[in-house]
């Protein structure tokens, strides 16, 4: 979208950035980007994932800088993103070796390796801790000694495994989910191509994973709703950490051979839906979307399997199943830049819509061009009393 340039304002936008970093160092206290990372970590995973850029301390120093906006951070990690060189490309993740910290299946009360809760507030009673108002070092560091000692005294306890089995591969060995078949071809970037349609699998798991939250989720719900396929059924949600490594950039060596360079926290989701889509005995099966985010945004990935399960389907009659409907509409930045560009000046085009709204009242060219000259005058009156003001 191309603008007219508008004279002036030039010393009223400096000093709205002043009066906005004054607001910012008026703060009660200085906050650290550490201070940021601990205190509120899913903020910093959400920044992350839809930034797609783990860096968790440059996460956090965003929001510090966006003084707390979301989207704001998004953009400014994103921006930094771009400036980044790369030089290798990781070899392909396995999920399927990850470092499990919690691990739960809806469809199954009892899987193989057993379910893992984890730290979740999945059945914690929503009510505001107030004593939080005045909790102080002192406190949050013998909270923390309390509970250390709590599970240090559990530490006998038998101890889960860390690398578990996926739950639905105990239905595709009975062959009751839809087969899929294997597609080993290069992932497209979707961060280096434009979005196009229709978009391969990859890019439209990558769109989602860094889509807005709030948008991936709301779709999500739209589709349980009526505007997609039936419920869904959360075949298994692991959450955990997986390694990422690359090859020796001449020399490509085995498995073995990879570098490691650490690892990334994740949390993977596959739900299940009905697929009626075969025909005699095996007219009836069932189908797996797939969620995969960085960190732990769960009800995200949840959503964003629903998704996947949609986009797979392709029926256009329903919106959440159209991609081009839900893939240039789930992503943050897009969508904030345009809304927010509303804000900015408008004036040529507006008084185009003017001149056309006169028109049908019966005015002369003469009378908009008068009123044209009238509104310019004016605003220029206006702009010189704001810097004067200054």
């Amino acid at each position: 979208m191309g603008y007219v340039a508008v004279r002036g304002g030039a010393r009223a936008i400096e000093e709205s950035l002043k009066l906005l970093e004054y607001e910012r160092v008026s703060a009660s206290s200085a906050w650290g980007t550490d201070d940021i990372e601990g205190t509120f970590p899913e903020l910093v995973d959400q920044v992350m994932g839809e930034a797609s850029l783990y860096a968790p301390r440059l996460a956090a120093l965003a929001l510090k800088q966006a003084q707390g906006s979301p989207d704001e951070a998004v953009f400014l990690l994103r921006a930094f993103r771009s400036t980044l060189e790369r030089p290798y490309v990781s070899r392909p993740v396995d999920t399927g070796e990850m470092h499990v910290t919690r691990r739960v299946s809806a469809a199954f009360k009892d899987v193989p390796g057993g379910q893992l809760l984890g730290a979740t507030r999945d059945y914690s009673h929503r009510l505001l801790a107030f004593d939080l108002e005045t909790e102080g070092i002192g406190e949050l560091a013998e909270k923390r000694a309390e509970l250390a000692r709590h599970f240090a005294d559990a530490a006998d306890a038998p101890a889960p495994a860390t690398t578990l089995p996926r739950v639905l591969d105990y239905l595709r060995a009975q062959g009751l989910v839809a087969h899929v078949p294997a597609d080993d071809a290069q992932p497209v970037d979707a961060t280096m191509v434009p979005l196009t349609f229709p978009a391969p699998r990859s890019v439209r798991l990558q769109t989602l994973a860094r889509g807005m939250t709030q948008a991936v989720e709301a779709l999500g719900y739209a589709a349980i709703r009526g505007f997609g396929p039936a419920h869904p059924t959360v075949g298994e949600l692991r959450q955990g950490r997986v390694a990422v490594a690359v090859d020796h950039p001449v020399e490509p060596g085995g498995p073995d051979d990879a570098y490691y360079l650490g690892s990334l926290p994740v949390t993977e989701v596959e739900s299940v839906f009905m697929d009626e889509g075969g025909s005699g005995e095996d007219s009836l099966s069932l189908a797996v979307g797939y969620g995969c985010v960085i960190g732990r945004a769960e009800t995200k990935a949840i959503a964003m399997s629903v998704l996947d399960r949609c986009l797979e389907l392709g029926d256009k009659r329903f919106p959440t199943e159209d991609e081009e409907f839900v893939l240039y509409h789930v992503d943050g930045v897009e969508a904030t830049g345009f809304i927010s560009h509303l804000k900015l000046p408008h004036y040529v085009t507006f008084q185009s819509k003017l001149s056309s709204v006169r028109g049908t009242r019966g005015g002369t060219p003469d009378d908009d061009r008068s009123a044209d000259q009238a509104a310019a005058a004016a605003l220029e009156a206006k702009e010189a009393t704001d810097a004067a003001t200054l």
